[in-house]
């Protein structure tokens, strides 16, 4: 499992261009995405799709095709595979298969996002994407009462909903922070409560992937 970088190139680690490099097979969310990184550090290994819409197939193929002297690297669009991305089914398949399985440290965006929200770092809680329908409600009154300070990844669409509807289970004065486009040229970290975010994102439309930190319940 390899991480990648979440925006700026120069965050690769060496030892993970190392292992996309001697791989037999990358396994990429999006074959377009990682083509670029790979063409950046010169890397020819041979790429096949596995996302989302086709992990469930494709597992039962891929542990078939290791060996133990074969190596798959598994990276995903940005960050580290399995965190809000695929990767969780292969590696459970893997570890059944008594296949070994490694994972690289490196890039994620909530880290960076969390210590820059100057909110406490020492405990919190890691949501992901809320859910985007069923479940969505329930998730929300859970976290009012949630003491730890929260994470969430949101995409640029939906922010101003999920903004305010942790606002109405939250309270608009709660203090949270939304980073964007983290590592790139446009990167921004707006602080404040719930309800300064939503305003500034209601008069400059927001762009880029999002992580929202929001203070836990004192």
């Amino acid at each position: 499992m390899v991480p990648t970088p979440i925006g700026n190139l120069g965050d690769i680690t060496l030892r993970a261009i190392e292992v996309l490099g001697a791989a037999d097979l990358i396994l990429a969310e999006d074959t377009r995405t990682t083509a670029k990184l790979l063409k950046h550090y010169d890397i020819d290994t041979p790429m096949r799709s596995f996302h989302m819409h086709n992990e469930h197939k494709s597992v039962p193929r891929i542990v078939s095709e290791l060996t133990p002297a074969g190596c798959i690297a598994l990276v995903s669009d940005a960050g580290s595979p399995g965190i809000s991305d695929p990767g969780f089914l292969l590696v459970r398949a893997c570890l059944a298969a008594d296949i070994h399985v490694e994972a690289l440290p490196g890039a994620t965006a909530l880290i960076p996002a969390l210590t820059l929200s100057g909110l406490p770092c020492d405990r919190f809680v890691f949501e992901g994407f809320l859910p985007p329908k069923k479940g969505r409600q329930k998730r929300l009154s859970a976290l009012a009462e949630e003491t730890r300070t929260i994470v969430l990844y949101e995409s640029p669409h939906r922010i101003l909903k999920t903004l305010g509807q942790l606002a109405e289970q939250l309270g608009e004065n709660r203090g949270a922070t939304a980073s964007r486009e983290l590592t790139k040229k446009f990167e921004e970290t707006v602080r404040g409560s719930l309800k300064t975010l939503i305003d500034h994102f209601t008069q400059n439309p927001p762009k880029g992937e999002f992580v929202i930190v929001v203070e836990g319940l004192s």
